[in-house]
């Protein structure tokens, strides 16, 4: 299991390094069907580990040296996530884990398909 995670972990710092995702988009579907976590352990797992600022600040600091990061904006963006992390664990915590998993399934069919299209 530690090496599943490791590899979950590892694909996620990847293609957050490449693409800026990897919390909700990679993590918490592994964890789902990988290692059998229900949508709310899924989650909060997930917001643990990205607390943990050793590979976000290692990427970021990637992208600033080669001018590619806005830190006001991402400051903003932090405070912003704060709130609605907290918020978004409560509202996980009152609905079903079968809700959660259909409403994760819309939220990635709709940003792929926006993203396809322009």
């Amino acid at each position: 299991m530690i090496f599943l995670l490791i590899g979950i972990g590892l694909g996620a710092g990847i293609l957050s390094g490449v693409f800026g995702i990897g919390g909700g988009i990679v993590i918490v579907p592994a964890l789902i069907y990988l290692a059998g976590m229900s949508p709310q352990h899924a989650a909060g797992t997930s917001l643990a580990a990205l607390v943990l600022p050793v590979g976000a600040a290692i990427g970021a600091m990637t992208y600033y040296r080669n001018g590619h990061l806005h830190i006001r904006e991402a400051l903003f963006i932090a405070f912003g996530m704060a709130i609605g992390a907290y918020l978004g664990a409560f509202i996980s915590n009152h609905i079903d884990a079968e809700t959660l998993r259909k409403a994760f399934a819309v939220l990635l069919v709709f940003t792929a398909v926006k993203l396809w299209l322009g």
